[in-house]
């Protein structure tokens, strides 16, 4: 019968040997043979398993240095557990190879089903991988997919000027402006569809006609050029409401989504602006510059170097864990033109849009409050006080925390 294989074989047994001189590979197989027989009966006589094909062709490998030969002696077998463990032990009695003392001691015995079942395991999971890489995308994929398209896709060109815009901004109160079409896809891809680029600092008619109607929100890098395409819109007549900054030393194209809300919470008037940068807003001055030092950056800050005493922001005494609540659920709605009713527990009864909350408010009973993304008006207000809410919360309000038994507050509260 032929002889098996490693490869074929159930068992390896692997043993190293060491001589105390030059021996040669018939020398170890020889011994291997002569020394063992007898020992082990006839039904484990070494010459008859291997004629029988229950051990498989026995391989030396020898390497000689200083007059010492050292080596190993691998067998393989298809005996069960036991007997291959009875023939590894007997060749622990070979005691000399050749003319030499010699010294035999097994290393281990291999089970080769395990290797081969830790070869599927790894192989598989490499399969795994490609599969996985190159299969079709799950379903939050291909919706993140699908939405990022429509994003894109939505940049429109807008007025005479043909400026990059998102859909939103012909129905919405207010606009964002940004400097380029790389700054309109951010905030689209992050869901802020009412923004249109200025292309750089010059001011097109179709910006100077949009600052008629609606309120204008400059968006711009947090850099030396984010502050010339302020003073370029300022000086050509742009009537801009509020300025916005980026992080510093970062583009709007590049930010996040949290920083792009933490920015827009963030937003100055314009009044504050012009007199950090010594820009007379009275007629007659068109915008000029006023000669002063150099102003430092405004972004993220709450006051300003003048000599006009303004007031100071209302800010209403609320509970740590009101205050923590409303200030999370506004962050989460920038952006979303949406509301949340909260009962007296601040549990979420339902959302609804914003252009529904004065239907909605007037229909509510037993809510505690109402936290939208837009504006307070006199009109919500008067829905409010009928409904009996506790609190209004919204981006900016255009009534006075005071004018009101419902407690108005405003990202400037937090």
């Amino acid at each position: 019968m032929a002889k098996i294989s490693p490869v074929g074989a159930k068992y390896i047994v692997h043993t190293a040997i060491n001589a105390e001189g030059v021996v040669e590979k018939p020398d170890v197989v020889g011994a291997i043979f002569g020394q063992t027989e007898g020992l082990l009966g006839n039904e484990l006589e070494l010459r008859e398993l291997q004629r029988s094909g229950r051990i498989g062709r026995i391989e030396v490998n020898l390497e000689t240095r200083n007059g010492r030969t050292n080596g190993s002696i691998i067998i393989p077998s298809n005996l069960d557990k036991a007997e291959t463990a009875v023939i590894a032990a007997a060749l622990e009695t070979i005691q000399r190879i050749g003319p030499c003392n010699s010294k035999v001691r097994v290393e281990k015995i291999e089970d080769v089903r395990i290797s081969k079942r830790n070869f599927v395991i790894d192989r598989a999971k490499e399969l795994l991988r490609e599969l996985t890489s190159s299969v079709l995308p799950d379903s939050q994929e291909l919706t993140d997919l699908v939405e990022h398209s429509v994003r894109m896709m939505e940049v429109s060109e807008y007025g005479p000027d043909r400026l990059a815009a998102g859909p939103a901004v012909d129905e919405s109160e207010e606009v964002i402006l940004v400097e380029g079409r790389a700054d309109v896809l951010n905030l689209l891809k992050h869901g802020i569809k009412n923004v249109i680029a200025v292309n750089g600092t010059s001011a097109p008619n179709t910006i100077k006609t949009l600052g008629s109607k609606k309120v204008l929100v400059a968006f711009v890098d947090g850099d030396r050029g984010g502050d010339l395409i302020i003073k370029g819109l300022i000086d050509a007549g742009v009537e801009l409401d509020y300025v916005v900054k980026a992080p510093d030393g970062k583009e709007v194209e590049e930010i996040t989504k949290k920083e792009i809300h933490k920015a827009l919470r963030s937003r100055i008037t314009v009044e504050q602006v012009k007199m950090d940068f010594g820009i007379s807003s009275g007629n007659g001055s068109n915008g000029r510059i006023i000669s002063r030092p150099e102003p430092s950056r405004f972004q993220d800050r709450r006051s300003f170097s003048t000599t006009t005493k303004r007031p100071e922001p209302v800010r209403i005494a609320v509970q740590s864990e009101e205050t923590k609540k409303f200030k999370e659920l506004l962050d989460d709605l920038v952006g979303t033109r949406g509301a949340f009713i909260l009962d007296e527990k601040l549990e979420v009864l339902g959302k609804v849009p914003t252009s529904e909350l004065g239907g909605t408010i007037k229909n509510l009973k037993n809510a505690y409050a109402v936290v939208f993304d837009g504006y307070i008006d006199r009109s919500l207000v008067l829905n409010a006080e009928k409904s009996d809410l506790k609190y209004l919360v919204a981006m900016d309000s255009r009534v006075r925390p005071g004018d009101s038994k419902v407690k108005i507050l405003t990202g400037k509260n937090f």
